[in-house]
């Protein structure tokens, strides 16, 4: 009977586990131009990490052209500017962002993605300010087989951090992080 109980606890601390890094995803309102607004919150490495944003649909648009024009930087979303939100420090490559929020922002181009972290929130995702950047990184971009009509941003949990993902068209955006300890 022991044995029965060790088993079934060790099998609660595992989902336990496997819980702390899953996804949960909250709408926040349904969007006035018909992108619903989400929270997004993963635990992942110890960390809380939230991403609040708007997600679009391409509605027959085309990624490069029609929406996400290349070379102008985009808001990473619909309406407001993304937020990302950690309770923890996170490296990306030689850029460290502090614990606290910051907006995320992207330069695309044909072959490449580059991932701007901004040091100002609250604003509209019209209101870019430059000046403002934390860093930039580039993005590792591929061809997605089935395109995503839905913009999409999500974490894959990998040991210490995860991969931060974009979606949206054809294209699959990511880029490692690992959490500070």
């Amino acid at each position: 009977m022991s044995r029965i109980m060790c088993l079934a606890t060790a099998m609660g601390i595992v989902s336990v586990v496997n819980l702390s890094s899953m996804q949960e995803t909250t709408l926040i309102h349904p969007g006035g131009g018909g992108s619903p607004h989400v929270l997004t919150e993963w635990t992942i490495a110890g960390a809380n990490i939230s991403i609040e944003y708007g997600r679009p649909y391409l509605k027959g648009r085309t990624v490069g052209r029609d929406i996400v024009p290349y070379g102008e930087v985009w808001r990473v979303g619909a309406d407001e500017a993304t937020t990302l939100t950690s309770d923890k420090a996170l490296v990306f490559g030689s850029l460290t962002l502090p614990a606290g929020a910051h907006t995320l922002w992207i330069l695309p181009t044909a072959d490449k993605w580059q991932l701007i972290v901004n040091k100002e929130t609250g604003q509209f995702g019209t209101d870019y300010r430059a000046s403002e950047d934390l860093g930039r990184l580039d993005m590792k971009v591929e061809q997605l087989s089935t395109p995503a009509d839905q913009h999409t941003i999500s974490i894959d949990p990998q040991p210490g951090g995860g991969i931060l993902r974009i979606e949206f068209g054809a294209a699959k955006a990511t880029v490692p992080f690992t959490v500070q300890k």
